[in-house]
């Protein structure tokens, strides 16, 4: 026993000081995706719908419909991508996640009614609606000592009937879209849906595919939009800080430069 409480000694706390403290990444991170006006003669084709266009034809890039993948970051007629180091990305609409140089809208604070009923203590049902299962894995590791969603008042329950919300993964397979539905409707009103990954937001890798239906439609009425493939936690820790208004507004943390080589097998904090 003696032994285990002075190795916790050594140790220290080992939660991030997010939200009011830097952060810091591995030397490998991809965050927001941006688009420079700088483009190549060859075209390159990208894995994922990332780069579109805007209504009158300018080239934009969708966050939510992308990957996060070395090959996404090319050069072509429509400009050259690049990934920043920037986490923050959440947003509360779909068109807030779409811009000419990639910059998003960030999520907006819930007004007063819905902040009052879950600004303190928010519980969620997560709902795999058709996910590899890597967005679920940063889900679980938000429950971990390093990212400690509960300190936040916001936890994970089993079932829908105690929930305030729905965290939907994965493309929303049709096989799957009635449970969905049936969980939505389970949850008593008011409550939030949440996109989580490039999948529930605009169907990621499975885009286009007769089993699936492109993520949350336009009939699903979601309150923020977190991009990612999978999103790293505090990707989804700075959306969901936001929507409650939870963030200090003095303070803004900021990705700091990274501190690890570029083959550490560290992949977080």
């Amino acid at each position: 026993m003696f032994e285990f409480l002075r190795t916790r000694r050594q140790q220290g706390i080992r939660t991030s000081p997010f939200p009011h403290g830097g952060v810091d990444f591995p030397a490998r991170f991809r965050g927001l995706p941006m688009l420079d006006a700088v483009h190549c003669a060859e075209q390159n084709e990208s894995p994922s719908a990332l780069v579109t266009a805007t209504s009158d034809g300018q080239p934009a890039i969708d966050v939510g419909a992308c990957l996060f993948s070395p090959e996404e970051a090319t050069c072509g007629p429509a400009g050259t991508v690049s990934f920043t180091r920037d986490y923050r990305m959440a947003s509360s609409s779909r068109d807030g996640l779409v811009s000419t140089t990639g910059e998003v809208e960030l999520a907006r604070a819930l007004d007063a009614q819905m902040k009052s009923l879950f600004g303190r203590s928010l519980r969620l049902r997560s709902v795999n609606a058709g996910s590899c299962g890597g967005c679920e894995a940063e889900l679980v590791a938000l429950g971990n000592v390093v990212f400690d969603l509960a300190r936040f008042g916001v936890q994970f329950v089993a079932s829908p009937r105690h929930a305030d919300g729905i965290i939907v993964t994965g493309a929303v397979s049709r096989n799957m879209r009635v449970a969905l539905q049936k969980t939505y409707d389970a949850m008593p009103a008011p409550r939030l849906v949440i996109a989580v990954g490039a999948c529930a937001i605009s169907g990621g890798p499975f885009r286009g595919s007769d089993a699936v239906e492109n993520g949350l439609s336009s009939a699903w009425p979601v309150d923020l939009y977190i991009p990612g493939c999978p999103p790293h936690p505090l990707t989804m820790l700075d959306g969901l800080l936001r929507l409650l208004d939870r963030l200090p507004t003095d303070r803004r943390p900021e990705p700091r430069a990274p501190s690890e080589p570029a083959g550490s097998s560290h992949r977080r904090l």
